[in-house]
């Protein structure tokens, strides 16, 4: 498998529920790929994104489920919950990035069907960020 390959496979994973960091891959392929900055930064930015719409995906799939009696979330909890995101949640998913609690923003974006366009902007443009700053982070310590 080829570097890039592997970097994407391995951030499209880290975005998704399961546990995995494409941070540590892709300061790895950049210490040893100093060339190659842009087309990393594009490739992580791209898997990572669309570990994201894999999570929306779940989430805009379990809401169809929505009012069985085992469904995981209470109607007034949700309603609540739709609230939330109405006020706060769009802007919250540039941050879809952050451990512990991005992977469930995006499942709960699916669920509350935010339109999967403006999703893959805020997300992506999030991730892209993040990415970049592992990149300059990383520069700055091999100087």
């Amino acid at each position: 498998m080829s570097a890039y390959a592997a970097l994407f496979a391995g951030s499209l994973l880290a975005a998704t529920l399961l546990p995995f960091s494409s941070e540590a891959m892709l300061a790895a392929l950049l210490a040893a790929r100093p060339g190659e900055v842009w087309p990393l930064l594009a490739v992580a930015t791209l898997g990572n994104t669309l570990g994201s719409v894999i999570n929306w995906w779940i989430g805009r799939f379990a809401s169809t489920y929505r009012g069985r009696r085992w469904f995981p979330v209470a109607p007034a909890r949700l309603e609540r919950a739709s609230r939330w995101f109405g006020r706060w949640g769009l802007w919250s998913l540039p941050f879809a990035w952050v451990p512990v609690v991005g992977d469930p923003l995006t499942v709960a974006a699916g669920l509350l069907r935010v339109d999967l366009p403006r999703f893959v902007l805020l997300v992506g443009a999030g991730k892209a960020l993040r990415y970049a700053a592992v990149a300059v982070g990383l520069d700055a310590l091999m100087g």
